[in-house]
């Protein structure tokens, strides 16, 4: 007679038991495997209680709740002391959300409420309409008391998801349509729900559950550290989702679009035929970033899994492709920050005074290789969004002629720019998709011919036109071929593009992720002014906000403090360091806006006798020290509180573009928009603490924080 049993772990029973100790973990990875061989196991002391609920023996300290799921069929979903057993049955109810068809866990102990005479915040709906956005049906009562923010806040803090989301949105005052379109809808089950099948609901991707017993074997052995990335249920939607072409997941810092698209990589690489090639690419601007992707896609799904994704940054794909194809052999690359000082070089040198260094820079970089223009007539033809200044064809001519001189002036002196690279491997992958098209006529498989089945990319705002192009070339028009996940807000790069127009159709597959995972509401909420009266694109010719951004964190604060000099900042951020703990696990950061002050920074701190590790181009060499660095470097990081020093007016924004404001309007509005942008990656880098410091005159984007101080 079979005794098996399955056992599948919730996320919070999980949680509970990372919070053991370390042998306290193992004995409950011995209690799961006992249970799984027999859950009759006399020693396991398996009991009914009076709800649907069953306890059962894990050691003499500790007792396993359990809830029956299917025959032979349970859910781990606390894991308590034993003098907590009772307490735990008598506050919690597990019931089937009859929305979104995962179990719920309900915290039903009441809570404080206030009698200071504030109308209760939920009064303008109905039961009928929460329970419509899948709010918790035995929460109503407690809904219907809470008249305050600290009310709200204690409520929502053990609520389940769906619950606390939809509390939150509607407090902040989103209208009820805008919570159901965006918060519910995403979640809601496919199959109407039967709020009392648990075999149905235990299998349904709401209910967050861990069961893979290698990976959890390796979280409860050696690598206790090691945290289950457990996606929200819109999330999870979002990964795991079919698509009909490229999709686009869009949202503010710390809503989880980096996780998605790491899952979404593990689910395209499980659905793969078994294989040793690199069939899915995962691409980024940055290095750093792309190797951070690498490093947390192992701790997600392992070396295996792993092993069948090309994680590369788009610059060093690009030149991969190049390479391979033999083209450029023998030029050094430069970086795209010294191309305006070789232009500088060549206008004096041919004697060219008409034209504008930045503007032809711009207009090269931008327009003729950032669209692959092959020809003077295609650049006749060309749309110049975002440009500013108009060109006559007269002017057109002068500037094609101006550009083939620069570009034979730069071969002789052996060196091309990354955006030359990139507008080579489009030209290259262009050629060969074209011919895989000509092969796809002639036999079938012609998916093979591609380089890639599937492409994610992460931080999808930072890249080229040249790189899209590129990437469609790379990946065949078929369903699923692209997922890209980014928000313009934190476009810290000039690459300004229309998907659609580069043959990349994300109409209609475009989703938002609204709930920040990272940062406190009083963070965000700095950090929501500094971009307050700007408009941003959607990267498809729309316009993106950040309406609905939101937290279910709460935390100090933030601190904004001005001093007289550079040097009295520089004793206020190394006073806020020590007041802070000067600890040396790399949870304190100072970002700043150059890398001077960095450097200045950094002999301040260390003269304190404090570790300082300056982040560089692929991020910090080790995690120890203050970690200190200029705006561009945090990019993809964070911390647990975070110094943002040197905004004053001349830094940020850069007092230079200001040349810009008069001859060229448009661009100034680019470069202003590109540094509130910067300001506002910098300061989302923040989970708990975060202080904003500068010397003179504070720079203009904290004018509406500082008026309110």
């Amino acid at each position: 007679m079979n005794t098996e049993a399955t056992l599948r772990i919730m996320d919070r029973a999980h949680k509970e038991m990372g919070a053991l100790p370390r042998a306290e973990q193992g004995t409950v990875y011995e209690f799961m495997n006992r249970f799984r061989a027999n859950p009759r196991d006399p020693m396991l002391y398996l009991q009914v209680t009076a709800t649907d609920v069953r306890t059962a023996r894990i050691d003499g300290t500790y007792r396993a709740l359990l809830l029956p799921v299917g025959p032979r069929d349970y859910l781990l979903v606390a894991v308590k002391h034993r003098d907590e057993v009772a307490d735990t049955l008598a506050r919690y109810d597990f019931q089937v959300n009859p929305v979104t068809g995962g179990i719920e866990v309900i915290d039903v102990r009441p809570v404080p409420v206030s009698t200071g005479g504030q109308p209760p915040i939920f009064a303008a709906f109905t039961d009928a309409q929460l329970l419509a956005l899948g709010v918790a049906e035995p929460l109503l009562a407690q809904i219907r008391a809470v008249s305050g923010e600290s009310e709200l806040l204690a409520l929502t803090a053990t609520a389940p998801q769906l619950t606390a989301d939809v509390l939150v949105a509607l407090a902040d005052g989103t209208p009820y349509q805008e919570v159901l379109e965006q918060i519910t809808e995403p979640v809601r089950a496919e199959a109407p729900v039967d709020p009392h099948d648990l075999t149905a609901a235990v299998n349904n991707p709401a209910t967050q559950v861990f069961s893979d017993d290698e990976a959890l074997q390796a979280v409860l052995g050696e690598t206790f550290e090691q945290w289950q990335v457990f996606l929200h249920p819109t999330q999870r939607k979002l990964a795991e989702k079919p698509t009909t072409g490229p999709t686009r997941v869009g949202g503010g810092p710390g809503t989880g679009k980096t996780i998605v698209a790491l899952h979404r990589v593990a689910h395209l690489v499980r659905r793969l035929p078994p294989g040793k090639d690199k069939p899915i690419l995962l691409t980024t601007f940055n290095r750093n970033l792309a190797a951070d992707l690498r490093t947390r896609l192992i701790a997600l799904g392992g070396q295996e899994l792993t092993a069948r994704v090309d994680i590369v940054n788009i610059d060093k794909l690009a030149s991969r492709v190049v390479s391979e194809a033999k083209a450029g052999t023998g030029k050094r690359i430069i970086d795209d920050n010294k191309v305006v000082g070789l232009w500088q070089t060549f206008l004096l040198e041919t004697g060219e005074k008409d034209w504008d260094a930045d503007f032809l820079c711009a207009e090269w970089t931008q327009i003729i290789l950032g669209q692959v223009l092959n020809s003077r007539a295609d650049y006749f033809r060309a749309r110049r969004p975002n440009r500013g200044r108009s060109l006559t064809r007269g002017e057109r001519d002068q500037v094609w002629q101006l550009t083939e001189r620069f570009v034979n002036w730069l071969d002789g002196q052996g060196v091309w720019t990354w955006r030359q690279v990139a507008e080579r491997a489009a030209r290259l992958e262009m050629d060969r998709a074209a011919r895989a098209a000509t092969a796809a006529e002639e036999s079938s498989g012609s998916l093979l011919r591609h380089r890639y089945r599937h492409v994610v990319v992460d931080e999808a705002q930072d890249l080229s036109a040249a790189h899209w192009k590129m990437l469609r070339a790379m990946v065949p028009a078929v369903p699923d071929d692209m997922f890209l996940a980014g928000d313009t807000h934190q476009r810290i790069y000039d690459n300004h593009v229309t998907l659609g127009s580069l043959g990349i159709n994300i109409r209609g597959r475009s989703s938002r992720l609204t709930l920040s995972y990272r940062t406190t509401r009083q963070i965000l909420a700095a950090a929501l002014e500094i971009m307050s009266g700007e408009v941003y694109d959607d990267l498809d010719g729309g316009e993106e906000n950040l309406a609905g951004y939101r937290s279910l964190l709460r935390g100090e604060r933030p601190t904004f403090r001005g001093a007289a000099t550079w040097a009295q900042e520089q004793d206020l951020i190394a006073d806020q360091v020590k007041a802070w703990g000067s600890p040396a696990d790399g949870s304190i950061a100072v970002c700043v806006p150059t890398r001077e002050l960095a450097a200045q920074v950094t002999v301040r701190l260390e003269r304190e006798g404090m570790a300082v590790i300056e982040i560089g181009p692929d991020g910090p060499k080790t995690g120890g020290g203050v970690h200190v660095g200029t705006m561009h470097r945090f990019k993809g990081l964070e911390y647990q509180r975070m110094i943002i020093a040197g905004v004053s007016d001349g830094l940020v924004p850069r007092q230079m573009i200001g040349q810009f404001q008069l001859t060229d309007p448009k661009r100034y509005e680019r470069e202003r928009q590109r540094d509130r942008s910067l300001l506002f990656v910098a300061a989302t880098r923040a989970r708990d603490e975060l202080a904003v410091f500068w010397h003179g005159t504070p720079s203009s984007f904290l004018t509406t924080r500082l008026t309110q101080q």
